[in-house]
């Protein structure tokens, strides 16, 4: 298996490796693009924001600055907004259902890293997918932590750092995110 294929398929990969390298220096060149693009250039923000994702609903809006590893790996649905200064690291799937709010300063990380420092200085990672459901609000500064699932309805209150599933149709705020409420409907 190549390098990409473990990373794709959540075995431990080796992340310094020279493919992987020049596909990330490619999504970050197209996120410096997208990042310096007017907000009044509608057109051309639409057009990069669907050269950097793997897929990408109709209405999409992601202010600047916004970074990601691979693009290709994190999909989005309908009326997905993401606020300022927000980070994608997309070594594996990071999925968002229709109609979700990402806060400024809001981190999605799927890449874990040994515990074993001499693994670790050699780059070796494992990438766990981040799923997102419909209707999902995440407050300014929250950190979704790898392998984590975020049900339908859900709100994640700012500075949570969230390190397990979320249900839907819940409150879930502090570091770690634990569920304080569960939501009318």
């Amino acid at each position: 298996m190549t390098e990409k294929e473990k990373m794709l398929a959540g075995v431990p990969y080796d992340s310094t490796d020279q493919s992987l390298g020049k596909e990330r220096t490619r999504t970050k060149k197209l996120c410096e693009e997208l990042n310096a693009t007017s907000v009044l250039d509608g057109e051309k923000r639409r057009e990069l924001i669907g050269r950097i994702l793997g897929k990408a609903g109709r209405e999409v809006h992601i202010e600047s600055t916004v970074w990601f590893d691979y693009g290709y790996n994190t999909e989005v649905g309908e009326n997905f907004y993401c606020n300022h200064e927000c980070v994608f690291l997309d070594g594996a799937k990071i999925t968002f259902g229709d109609n979700v709010f990402v806060g400024p300063q809001c981190g999605f990380y799927t890449a874990v890293h040994p515990l074993d420092a001499a693994s670790r200085n050699k780059g070796i990672e494992i990438a766990k997918p981040i799923t997102v459901g419909n209707s999902v609000w995440f407050g300014g500064g929250v950190k979704v932590m790898p392998g984590v699932t975020i049900g339908d309805g859900a709100v994640i209150g700012g500075g949570s750092v969230v390190t397990r599933d979320i249900p839907a149709n819940s409150v879930a705020v502090g570091n770690p995110a634990r569920v304080i409420k569960k939501i009318e409907q």
